[in-house]
């Protein structure tokens, strides 16, 4: 090989070699957390977090795709404060959030979900909730005074709209019952999970009332591009209660360990104060924890 020929190669063979150290500096640089494969104490796991894509303010895509909402921004404070874990972020429907928690193609998902001994069985879900929400009673405007509060609807034998006994709506009205085993209101069991008509049913008198989250009322009926927002003068909805919501994650082993670093982790945000200011950027998101039950 000529004297030419080798300085060449060896210019090459440093050239290769210090790309190859500036790509992996940079690769380095571009993260405060190393990935999962990655051995000894700078271990960093990746969880696949899913949410739904519409579900403003809790979660949502923003007008960029991004991932966003309230629930999404405690998921991403509580990253923060976990430097052995670092989240990826799925807007997704909610049949494909629960089925991809069940296969294990997401580590945690969320998407306002109230807690139900069956979500229990198949999920972890943690003690300590991300948020809230308030549940309620759409009405008639015409049963306005008749109808005032849950225990007016409950003695006046009022006809609720068919549940799901798989909804966790079903539960919070099984619970009342419970407590107010005098005066029960009646539940009827619902063909199928959601109900379409079930504005349409309570304008036609066939039920009384439709038991439905807050923001529902106010996307269907309130807002002016809602499909029952014609009908904002007959209708009118009045609440009950706050609801806590919870991450829903794939029960394995990794993700048992997840939960009680997700505890610690919530717990400092409500302690520091993060869960207040977060809350405080939405009124329905802050109104929704005055409703919750403090026993």
């Amino acid at each position: 090989m000529s004297k030419k020929k080798w300085i060449i190669g060896g210019v090459a063979v440093i050239a290769i070699v210090a790309a190859t150290y500036l790509g992996r500096t940079l690769t380095g640089a571009s993260s405060s957390k190393v990935s999962s494969s990655t051995s000894g104490n700078d271990k960093v796991t990746t969880l696949k977090v899913a949410h739904t894509q519409n579900y403003v303010p809790y979660d949502f895509l923003d007008e960029k795709g991004k991932s966003d909402g309230y629930e999404v921004a405690v998921l991403k404070a509580i990253d923060e404060k976990l430097p052995d874990y670092q989240f990826e972020y799925t807007g997704t429907s909610d049949e494909d959030l629960l089925i991809g928690l069940e296969s294990g193609k997401y580590d945690i998902g969320t998407k306002g979900a109230w807690y139900t001994e069956e979500r229990a069985k198949k999920f972890i879900i943690p003690e300590s909730p991300i948020g809230a929400s308030i549940i309620g009673f759409t009405i008639r405007k015409a049963d306005a005074n008749k109808f005032k509060n849950i225990d007016d609807f409950a003695k006046e034998k009022g006809k609720l709209v068919p549940i799901s006994p798989q909804n966790a709506q079903w539960t919070v009205i099984e619970e009342y019952n419970k407590k107010h085993s005098a005066s029960p209101i009646e539940l009827t069991v619902a063909e199928s999970f959601q109900i379409a008509d079930a504005y349409a049913w309570v304008l036609e008198g066939r039920y009384d009332a439709f038991f439905d989250i807050k923001l529902s009322f106010e996307k269907a009926v309130t807002d002016k591009a809602g499909s029952y927002h014609q009908y904002a003068d007959q209708l009118s909805w009045f609440p009950y209660k706050g609801i806590p919501t919870y991450p829903l994650i794939h029960k394995d082993k990794k993700n048992e360990e997840f939960a009680k670093a997700y505890e610690k982790a919530i717990k400092e945000l409500e302690k520091d104060g993060t869960l207040s200011k977060l809350s405080e950027k939405n009124t329905l998101v802050k109104m929704s924890f005055s409703y919750v039950d403090k026993d």
